[in-house]
Parts: C-alpha cells; structure tokens; sequence
C-alpha cells in the first residue's frame, strides 16, 4: 500500500500555476530526492503535503496512520537543553510518560508494552547521537536552546525531525545550516534510513548517496527517474537527444509535404495528392522539443601572474581581541593552489578566510603576502552589507570608479546578471541572485587568491555546476569553505584540516576524511549499541523472573473461567422445576454442595489471579 499518492494536483499561486495536475507516489520506505529550478514550486509541494496549503485541483491522499514529520521553519527556542528539546520531537513517547501516573492498572500494562516497543529507554541515547552527528557535543547537548545562534537553533529543529522516526519525512535544503562534518553525516542517515523521505536539496553528493530515485518538477509536472541524481542527469540528457532526434526528423517531413501541398494544392491535376498530404500532414505527431533554459555560466577574470608563494603564514596566531582562536600556523599558498577547509563549524575556519583576505591582522607570527597579490573574498553575510534598494549596476559602478558602463555590465554578466537582473533592486533580488552580485564585486579587480565562504548557499544546482566549471577556469589561487562535497570533490587538490585550535594539512581526499569521522562517530554509535544490547538484556531478565508470575496468572486464569462456566451450569440446573421433582432430594443437596464449593474455589482463583497481576505490574 503506498505511503503519499497525489493525483492530478494543482497549485495556483500568484496567478501562476506551479503544480499543474502533478502526479507523485511515494512508497513506504522510498527515499526520493525532489529537484526543480528555482521557483519551480519544490517547497509548496511540501507545504500541501503537510497540510499547510490546501490543492486548487487534484488530490493528495496520505497513509491514514502515516506518521510525518518536517523541519519547523521556525528556530526552537527557551530554556529547555538542547537533549530535552530533541525528545519532544516524539510526541508518543511524552503523552505516554506523561499517563504513567495516572493509570489504571490495566492501561498501565499496556503503557508499558508500548514503551518497550518504541524503545523509550533508548530514546535519550539516539537523540544524542543525531545531535552529536550535528555537530553538538555532550556538553553543547545540555545548554539551552537560547544560547544558541539561528544557524545552530535550526540544526536543532533538523535533529527534532530526524529523532521523530516518521514514516515519512519531509526535507527541504536540510544542508543549508550545516557544515561539510555535518552534511557528511545527514548523508549516511539518510541513507540508512527505514522510512521514506522526500528531500528538496541542490547537494548533488547528498542526491547521489542518500536517496533511490529524482523526482523532477518541471512545468507543473512532476517526472520520476529511479537512482540518484548522476542517473537522473544521464537519463534525461538520452532522452532530450532523442525526442530532438525526433522532433527534427517530423519536422523535416512536416516540411517536405508542406512544400507539395503549396506547390500542387491549386493545380486541378494534383488538387487529390494535395488534399492527401494535407491529411497526412495533419496525422503527423506534435512532438514538442526539448527546449533548455539559457545556461549559467560564471566566468572569473583571469588574474597576472605573481612569483610564489602569493601567501605564507609563519608560526602565525589569529583571534580576537588579543585571545587566539587559531594558533601556530605556518603554511604557504600558491597560485596553482585549490585548497578546501575542513573541520567543524566553530573551530576556526572563518577567521583563517578573514586573516588570509586581509580583514583580520596576526596577533603572533609573520603572514607574508606578495606585494602585488590581490584577494578576493566572498562570504554568505555579505549580503547584509548590499544596499537592498541600490541596483546591481549602481553597486558595481561604485566598486569599480574607473570602469566604464560597458565594463561593468560586462562583469555582471560573467555571473549571469543580464541586463534586465543587472537594473534590479537588490531587495528584489533572489538569494542566488544576490549570491552571483557578490560573486561578481569579490572577482572585480582580477584577484590572485579566490576566498570563497560558502558560495554555494541560495544556488541552485545549475549554478553549482557553472561555479564549478568557472573555478576550474579560473587561473589563481582558490581557497574554499563549503558544506558541498560535490564541490570539495571537484574544486580541490589539497584539504587543510581546521581543528584543536590549529590548522594543518590533512593527507588524504574527501573520502579519508569521511572515514575519519566514521571513525570518531564509532563510540557514539557504540554507547548507543551496548544501551540497546543492555536493555534487551535487562528485558530478557525481567521476562525471566516474571516467568512464574505469568504462569501463575494465567493458570489462574483458566481456572477461574472454568469454575465460572460451571457455576453457570449448576444455577441452570437448580433453575429448572424438574429438579423438584418427589424423590430427588439427594440430588438438590449434591447441587448446593457443588455450588458452595465452586464459589470457594472461584473465589480463591481470583485471589490468586489478582496477586500474580499485582506482581507482574510491580516488576514490569
């Protein structure tokens, strides 16, 4: 039986239909990735699946029973720990332990029957582990909520969804918030996870590990591609070459018989061949072409060279206000150099993009930088420093004094902003839209050394891709910072590990340092495993010592079941007048004694059944 089946549905939004008689099933246990353009319409499909936004046409029909569970776009917040918020995100758990006390004894069996069954013992240790998995230590776990920044409250609500255990569950960009440690890790769960999900993302790596089919929404129409997001591209590329194939062919076909029927249509001795071919024109199939939206494309400018190395940090200490955040750094780059940054958010990693851009001056050491060596630097919150009603043009013309209109526009459009986006104000600017302008304002004066903080967040994956293709291009130094894999996996050729107050180089590729934190995750896991192992020992025990206690009580039981049947049988007989009968004395004493016996054996077995009950309750 399937978990989600919408038929025919249909979203107007804005007078604008983004669903437009869609169709979508999703089975128990099917993990599907949900990939669209920006705008397309991914997020309002999840918001109909949850209920929050009623179908125009159609119909969504959802499992009676199904569980589903989402990330509240709204940050958790309070005094509550970080554990204690986690654990709210069953709600089944909590009502249940919240009746224990009010119980009657029956209920109360089954209260604690259901416990067991959703391992609620064990339920602390896994929430531990999911929030560990984001990035939040033991003692991060226990500090409120409110100590927490945005960016760290909404992994919060991320592990509240993934603690939930839905049936189905619901992501929208769940990498958004996370760094690479911890993108790394949503992809290994997601991957083992037993449920079904549907998950918008544009993290290839996450769409190609993590999920068993694409689902593509494209003009309101919603196609399903079985594998991951690789599959889906090389899939739909065969099937855009063929369908042009054919869409060329009939057309030149389409052409030939229009060129007979104008030639010949008007000729009386060719007026039925013409009238034929009109017909046949007509029987001709409408094969619509697969017509592409314009690429993206980034082009960074190509910096002049300069002797190497462009940086080097000598036994270098950085921080704030005279307290070191990084310590003891000496490394060097060059401009050959694709370096990515790992290490979990928290450590350092910003603060080696500021002190390398320049922004952050050493408090110890030597950082020796080329004398003509020009940075460029892109961080995500640079977005806030964008005068929101000040166009693209006017915030290039103001980087670049000197340049004339036509430069400019020209630099504008190596990251996509055309004419028509370039004479937007920013306020109207979408975030990928904003993330190319600061893109094109970090790239301006042809830098040698590309520092780039998340650039990916608010791309879509075309845009990925283009950024991709543009660093590879692009002739100078990169350093990197992403929770993208895909991007680390094709951008970089050297990885600096950011941890312990320090930064060094990691010897290994992507893949070694995902087996390193595997590696590190182990105790987690660990501890969670022996917490398992040790409550269906302690489970075993329990269901041994009580062994007798339930034997007894169903013996007892039975016993009293039988002796209630025959009492029964006995009232009937002393009910029936031929029992009064002359000569039947003996056998009316007989019954009485009988009867008297029953209930005193009745009596006893209920006694008994009772205790043994009381018993049970009390080692349970």
């Amino acid at each position: 039986m399937s978990l989600l089946v919408i038929s025919s549905a249909t979203i107007r939004l804005g007078g604008r239909a983004l669903l437009d008689g869609a169709d979508l099933t999703v089975d128990p246990g099917r993990r599907i990735g949900l990939v669209g353009r920006n705008g397309a319409g991914k997020s309002t499909l999840l918001r109909a699946i949850m209920g929050d936004l009623a179908l125009d046409g159609g119909e969504m029909r959802l499992a009676r029973t199904a569980r589903v569970a989402t990330v509240r776009q709204e940050a958790p917040d309070g005094p509550a720990s970080l554990l204690d918020t986690v654990l709210e995100g069953d709600p089944e758990r909590l009502a249940l332990l919240a009746e224990v006390d009010r119980a009657e004894p029956l209920r109360l069996a089954e209260i604690h029957e259901r416990l067991r069954a959703i391992g609620a013992d064990s339920a602390p240790a896994r929430a531990a582990t999911i929030l560990a998995g984001l990035g939040f230590d033991e003692p991060a776990q226990a500090r409120a909520v409110s100590t927490f920044s945005g960016g760290w409250r909404m992994r919060v609500a991320l592990a509240t969804a993934l603690f939930a255990n839905p049936d189905l569950l619901l992501l929208d960009e769940p990498t958004n918030h996370l760094d690479l440690e911890a993108t790394l890790w949503l992809e290994t769960w997601l991957a083992r996870f037993p449920g079904a999900a549907l998950v918008v993302s544009h993290d290839r790596g996450l769409l190609d590990r993590a999920v068993e089919a694409i689902a593509h929404l494209d003009k309101g129409k919603i196609s399903l591609t079985p594998g991951g997001f690789d599959e889906f591209v090389r899939i739909r590329t065969e099937k855009a070459a063929q369908q042009n194939h054919a869409a060329v062919r009939i057309a030149a076909e389409r052409a030939h018989i229009q060129s007979f029927i104008d030639r010949f249509r008007y000729k009386a001795s060719k007026a039925r061949q013409a009238q034929a071919r009109i017909k046949a024109l007509a029987r001709l199939p409408q094969i619509d072409t697969v017509i592409e939206d314009a690429p993206t494309r980034f082009a960074f400018p190509q910096p002049a060279r300069i002797a190497p190395p462009i940086l080097a940090l000598d036994h270098v200490s950085a921080g704030y206000d005279g307290v070191a955040v990084l310590r003891d750094i000496s490394l060097t780059v060059d401009m050959d150099d694709r370096i990515a940054l790992l290490g979990a958010n928290g450590n350092g990693k910003s603060t080696l993009a500021k002190l390398l851009s320049g922004r952050l001056e050493p408090l110890l050491g030597e950082l020796r930088r080329g004398p003509k060596l020009r940075v460029g630097y892109f961080a995500q919150h640079q977005t806030d420093e964008l005068t929101i009603d000040e166009n693209p043009i006017e915030h290039m013309t103001l980087a670049l004094p000197r340049a004339t209109a036509t430069a400019v526009r020209a630099q504008l459009a190596r990251f996509g902003l055309d004419a028509g986006r370039a004479e937007t104000p920013v306020a109207n600017l979408s975030g990928g839209e904003k993330a190319r302008l600061l893109l094109a304002l970090a790239t301006r004066d042809a830098p040698q050394l590309l520092i780039l903080d998340e650039p990916t967040n608010h791309l879509d994956i075309d845009a990925r891709e283009a950024l991709v293709k543009a660093l590879a291009d692009f002739e100078g130094a990169v350093l990197l910072i992403t929770h993208d894999p895909h991007l680390v996996e094709l951008t970089a050729d050297r990885l600096w590990l950011v941890a312990d107050g320090t930064v060094r180089s990691f010897d290994g590729d992507l893949d070694d340092y995902r087996a390193l934190l595997t590696e590190r995750a182990r105790p987690a896991a660990k501890a969670e495993a022996v917490g398992r192992k040790d409550d269906r020992r302690e489970r075993a025990v329990t269901r041994a010592a009580l062994a007798p206690l339930r034997k007894q009580a169903k013996d007892s039981e039975t016993l009293l079941m039988k002796l209630t049947a025959e009492r029964k049988a006995i009232e009937q007989k002393l009910a029936d007048p031929a029992l009064y009968a002359p000569g039947r004395a003996r056998d009316i004493a007989a019954a009485n004694t009988r009867l008297a016996s029953v209930l005193r054996e009745a009596a006893a077995a209920e006694a008994a059944w009772l205790a043994a009950e009381e018993a049970l309750e009390v080692g349970s």
